[in-house]
């Protein structure tokens, strides 16, 4: 049986699933999803004041009382934790993929993030990973709901409960 991990993130949080046989057997339609590890992006979670010293972005008051307008560079370090973020999930991926002897990778992840793990993730990867990809947010779905929904997709085998 080929081995399979499914990740699931959003910008938040990130999930790490390995399809696993019912009672031993070998049959993939005989598998479900069980959760492994999850991580959480916790600038995501961070707001205001928690983050930032100033709450206000790009504006600042001078003389006459004139406002002017000005970068300060929070894009940049938004970019920049998403980056790291990114990197966590590469070393827990390659970390599951090596204790499991996974040959499958299922990538699930909003288009937004999606586009930071390709540009950071991916390319790090083992290359004997068949890694597929798909847009799309599954972070709120139960294992049982991810399962069907990427079988349904031609991702995963399709799910049959035990007899």
């Amino acid at each position: 049986m080929s081995k399979y991990l499914v990740s699931v993130i959003d910008g938040a949080k990130a999930r790490f699933l390995t399809l696993e046989p019912i009672d031993n057997r070998l049959d993939e339609s005989e598998c479900h999803l069980i959760e492994h590890k999850g991580l959480l992006n916790s600038t995501k979670e961070l707001q205001g004041k928690e983050l930032w010293t100033n709450t206000k972005t790009g504006r600042n008051q001078g003389a006459g009382s004139q406002a002017h307008a000005y970068d300060d560079g929070r894009e940049n370090h938004l970019n920049e934790y998403g980056r790291r973020f990114a990197r966590a999930i590469a070393d827990e991926i390659i970390e599951l993929t090596q204790r499991h002897s996974i040959h499958k990778l299922v990538l699930v992840a909003e288009s937004q993030t999606l586009g930071v793990l390709r540009e950071s993730v991916i390319h790090s990867l083992p290359s004997s990973l068949n890694i597929e990809v798909l847009a799309k947010d599954l972070c709120k779905l139960k294992p049982l709901e991810i399962h069907e929904y990427l079988a349904a997709k031609n991702l995963l085998p399709a799910h049959r409960s035990a007899p």
